[in-house]
């Protein structure tokens, strides 16, 4: 859904060549405290309809149900709407699931890339890609926990590399 909202907002002649979002483990982690939460709403639903198999009383923990599963329903959209992207012209990181924020990097501008990985990033496949851009605050700063940093990386280069004789043969 967030490619296709991206490619609304890209030029005639932009492509994308990249996608990416955060790893799996860190909408993972937040949610967990919303998963144990509604695993013991379920254990309570299932014990007391044991106990007391005749009381109303336990469809009423049906309704504290519904707000884990619509908190864990939510952070798994999000996870699934936020995006990297990487088109032949910039860097773009689109978030939001109702309301929507592009922001991008042009590739054009870029002077230096810094990917960090920690020994868990490097096991689970997830770092911290830094754009460095010309500009001083304008555009992407940082792709955080994004899965395969490093392919992400050297797809940016190849791209930016691309762009530099593209823009040579023209000039």
């Amino acid at each position: 859904m967030s490619v296709e909202y991206l490619s609304k907002q890209m030029g005639a002649s932009e492509q994308i060549r990249y996608t990416e979002r955060h790893h799996w483990i860190f909408p993972l982690t937040v949610m967990i405290k919303w998963i144990v939460f509604a695993a013991v709403v379920v254990a309570l639903i299932i014990l007391f309809s044991m106990w007391f198999p005749d009381a109303r009383f336990v469809r009423w923990f049906y309704f504290v149900l519904i707000v884990p599963v619509v908190r864990i329903g939510w952070g798994f959209l999000s996870w699934r709407m936020n995006v990297y992207a990487l088109t032949n012209r910039r860097v773009v990181e689109v978030t939001g699931v109702v309301s929507k924020r592009v922001s991008d990097s042009s590739l054009e501008k870029l002077t230096d890339v810094v990917l960090t990985q920690s020994l868990f990033g490097r096991l689970l496949g997830y770092g911290t890609i830094e754009v460095l851009t010309g500009a001083a605050k304008a555009g992407i700063n940082s792709l955080r926990q994004i899965r395969r940093p490093m392919e992400f990386k050297t797809e940016m280069l190849n791209a930016k590399e691309e762009l530099e004789r593209e823009m040579g043969q023209s000039g």
